[in-house]
């Protein structure tokens, strides 16, 4: 009876800490009140900017941020569909055309979910360190230009053609001429009305008045009558005041989606973890980024089974809902109760926002996303750095980009490799009189004989390092009597074969030449590798000197056996 008060008890703590409390409730209410009404419209213009039905973007932000506030690690993290990710579901063909479009939106969504909930079981939100700064930094900087160049035919209201976004920016600009001037006209008041809105005390709610505006405008002016230039969202997608039904996924679909719902799942979860990191629970401490993918996880399995489009950790909507005052998950919960409650009420009026006013909402926040103080810092560290960075920014512009950022991923992981297997370096260590601490300098080019050399290898001993390892040892003449090398494998943890099959020759070489091959420093687990791989036998047991607690101590041992064993030759 006590242990289960006793879990009672523990349920409420972890409730109050999640959701807060009475004192907190009216913090929350105001936070999710801003929230929710502020995602109405940038939910329509993430499914615009997806490329499909605008309402499954708002379904996204509607399933994804109620799933994220019950199912996060984080209290204040505010799951919905991301720009970056937006533009990447836009590059998924099976999700643009085709009566079974939104059904294949739905199966990428489930397939995303179902990815980002595996790795948060298998306790993997540390993950997203593999990823180089410079691979995010050339993708969200190219994602920034893909979703102004992507708004271009809204803004403009000319249709432009082109096998990728660059040249439909070109084919637009050669026909200025061609611009529909009242589609022009909403969207360019439409952000100039943002910026404007937003150094008044409406904040950022300045986006959802300076939308309503311009659309009524537009209304009032004949603009968006039967016949003008200027398209409504109802004239690609009816907005029914009903919140949206369960829609199953297509099985067949779940292989040609495989590789879009990797890249989607990495972009989300990346973009989650820098929320992770940044904004800690009401408690003070950082919340657990495995716990955060589960959650972003089940917000995309909650957005897929109710036709919304993929969703992942919102910085920007995140800060927002914590700058409007909220304590605890429960913002978000509001958040998501406004958005329902507006689809209920005023969803055919939904339909009446203009398509330029959206455009020009989405060319604004593409602009703000551009950090060229990024690129900058990328491009100063290192060469290795800007091939990656520039890679990965082309390739994001002009292919797919489900395929850019894996491919980003794996560049950099194949340069980080060579980089490293050129890193290794050999240092003779030579002590001198009573000085315990040794001198380092070059190895010598050949051995002598009854010459004691201490090698200390510096660099991760890899396979593609082993070669380079190799090419730095001391040449061992016909005669090398009496002669001895001690290597110095003191952090080593584990050696790769071609680490050890190196040993093995090279002990083999001095042993022909009449020297002998010693090493410090051995961990337990090498010690294990080198007796199943036979190497230990030839080497000579007690030529393997175990690592001490005692830096230096089993070198001082291997040096003292050396000696004798060139005293007793």
């Amino acid at each position: 009876m006590s242990s289960r008060f006793e879990s009672l008890q523990r349920s409420s703590r972890t409730y109050l800490r999640r959701f807060g409390s009475k004192k907190t409730l009216g913090s929350d209410l105001k936070a999710g009140l801003v929230l929710g009404v502020e995602s109405v419209p940038d939910g329509l213009a993430a499914g615009l900017l997806a490329g499909v039905n605008p309402l499954h973007g708002l379904y996204g932000y509607l399933a994804g941020t109620v799933g994220g506030a019950l199912a996060t690690g984080s209290a204040f993290m505010t799951v919905q569909a991301t720009g970056a990710m937006a533009v990447v579901i836009s590059d998924v063909p099976q999700t643009q055309s085709g009566a079974d479009a939104g059904r294949a939106l739905a199966t990428l969504a489930l397939l995303t979910g179902v990815i980002m909930l595996a790795l948060g079981i298998a306790k993997l939100g540390s993950l997203v360190r593999f990823i180089p700064t410079a691979v995010l930094v050339g993708f969200i900087n190219a994602v920034a230009i893909s979703i102004v160049l992507g708004q271009l035919d809204n803004f403009t209201g000319y249709e432009s053609s082109g096998s990728n976004r660059i040249l439909k920016a070109f084919d637009t600009v050669l026909h200025v001429f061609e611009f529909s001037w009242p589609s022009l006209l909403v969207g360019v008041t439409t952000v100039a009305l943002i910026l404007l809105l937003e150094r008044t005390r409406l904040g950022a709610l300045a986006m959802v008045v300076a939308i309503v505006v311009t659309s009524g405008l537009a209304a009032l002016l004949g603009l968006v009558a039967p016949g003008s230039p200027v398209q409504l969202v109802s004239s690609i997608a009816e907005v029914p005041n009903a919140l949206p039904g369960v829609l199953l996924p297509d099985l067949s679909l779940v292989l040609p989606l495989i590789v879009p719902a990797l890249s989607l799942a990495l972009v989300g979860l990346v973009q989650g973890a820098a929320v992770s990191g940044s904004i800690p629970n009401p408690d003070g401490r950082y919340p657990d980024p495995s716990a955060d993918f589960r959650g972003q996880g089940i917000a995309n399995l909650t957005a897929g089974l109710f036709q919304g489009m993929p969703v992942g950790g919102s910085m920007s909507a995140t800060a927002l809902v914590k700058a409007a005052g909220a304590k605890s998950a429960l913002a978000n919960l509001v958040a998501g109760a406004v958005m329902a409650v507006t689809i209920l009420a005023l969803g055919p009026a939904i339909g009446f926002i203009a398509m330029p006013a959206l455009a020009g909402l989405l060319i604004l926040v593409g602009y703000r996303t551009f950090k060229p103080h990024d690129i900058l810092m990328v491009w100063r560290t290192g060469p290795i750095q800007a091939a990656v960075f520039t890679v990965t920014f082309v390739l994001t512009l002009i292919i797919p980009l489900q395929y850019a950022v894996l491919t980003g991923v794996g560049l950099a992981v194949i340069l980080h490799i060579a980089r490293q297997s050129n890193r290794i370096t050999i240092r003779r260590w030579v002590f001198e009189g009573d000085n315990p601490l040794p001198r380092e300098t070059a190895p010598p080019t050949t051995l002598a004989p009854g010459e004691l050399v201490v090698l200390a290898p510096y660099g991760s001993l890899f396979f593609a390092a082993a070669p380079v390892f190799e090419a730095q040892l001391p040449r061992v003449p016909a005669d090398a009597q009496n002669t001895v090398v001690i290597i110095r494998l003191r952090g080593k943890e584990e050696l790769g074969s071609t680490f050890i099959k190196i040993l093995d020759q090279y002990a083999g070489q001095l042993a022909t030449a009449g020297g002998a091959l010693m090493l410090v420093g051995v961990t337990g687990k090498v010690r294990e590798q080198l007796a199943v791989t036979g190497v230990l036998a030839r080497i000579g047991a007690e030529r393997v000197f175990l690592a001490t607690p005692a830096v230096g101590d089993s070198l001082r041992h291997a040096v003292a056996a050396a000696e004798r064993w060139a005293a007793r030759e």
